[in-house]
């Protein structure tokens, strides 16, 4: 018998997982900072997009303190976390043929740029065909998905397949179908989630990555800091105005 609280048991699977992911995915971290690097180094612009909950990591790297200023969040209506009522219509939504290259093709992303698509199950139309598109379009595509969900689930797309199948870098943050770390007697669903700490914390040792990577290279990483912060409202601005091209959320 687990005689373990069940915050316990929750942090416990929580930091199991990011050892996973820390041990893992090392080698996709790295191509993936690289790559970010490389796009920050040549004066390309960054992008991320998750839908639903999946757009909390994307968020968490836009216009954050510590952060790359360059990256920018890919919106799609209805698509931005819970933004829309009922929530039931974010998820038919995500099932909507032709929405994602719309959203593509009227955004600012051009050959050259990077996209970063967050979907855990990468089963259904909107990530699918996002990075599809982006990849004919001439973007560099880094996929941050469940690659169990590809042997354990089926497609819910025309082209049956998962986001996996169309990216250029894959990071899997192990999640286990179902996103749900927990049971307990009494309880009919499988509760607590943990694929917005992985993915977050896989989204920022990315990040953390490429910021590295661009001053071993001798280039002075764009990165945002605290406006809580004595001079951080001055920092920001600098960077802001330095960056204003490759900035779309100011």
């Amino acid at each position: 018998m687990d005689d373990r609280s069940p915050a316990d048991r929750f942090f416990d699977a929580a930091a199991g997982l990011l050892g996973r992911v820390r041990d893992e995915e090392a080698a996709s971290i790295a191509a993936a900072g690289a790559a970010i690097a490389d796009a920050v180094a040549g004066g390309r612009r960054l992008f991320a997009f998750g839908a639903g909950h999946s757009s909390l990591p994307a968020q968490d790297t836009v216009y954050r303190a510590g952060g790359l200023a360059v990256m920018n969040l890919l919106t799609v209506p209805g698509m931005t976390g819970v933004d829309v009522r009922p929530a039931t219509l974010g998820s038919a939504l995500e099932r909507v043929e032709g929405l994602a290259s719309t959203v593509l093709d009227t955004s600012p992303a051009t050959a050259g740029d990077i996209l970063v698509i967050i979907s855990l199950s990468g089963r259904n139309t909107l990530p699918v065909e996002m990075a599809r598109h982006a990849r004919e379009r001439g973007l560099t595509v880094i996929g941050v998905t469940s690659v169990a969900y590809a042997t354990g689930t089926t497609p819910r797309n025309a082209s049956g397949t998962f986001l996996k199948d169309h990216c250029d870098i894959v990071l899997d943050n192990k999640i286990a179908i179902g996103d749900a770390e927990l049971t307990a007697e009494g309880v009919a669903a499988p509760f607590a989630p943990a694929s917005t700490v992985v993915t977050s914390a896989l989204m920022q040792a990315v990040m953390a990555t490429a910021a590295s990577d661009l001053a071993a290279r001798g280039i002075e990483p764009p990165l945002l800091r605290s406006g809580n912060i004595d001079g951080g409202t001055e920092w920001n601005v600098r960077v802001i105005e330095e960056n204003a091209d490759r900035i779309f959320w100011h």
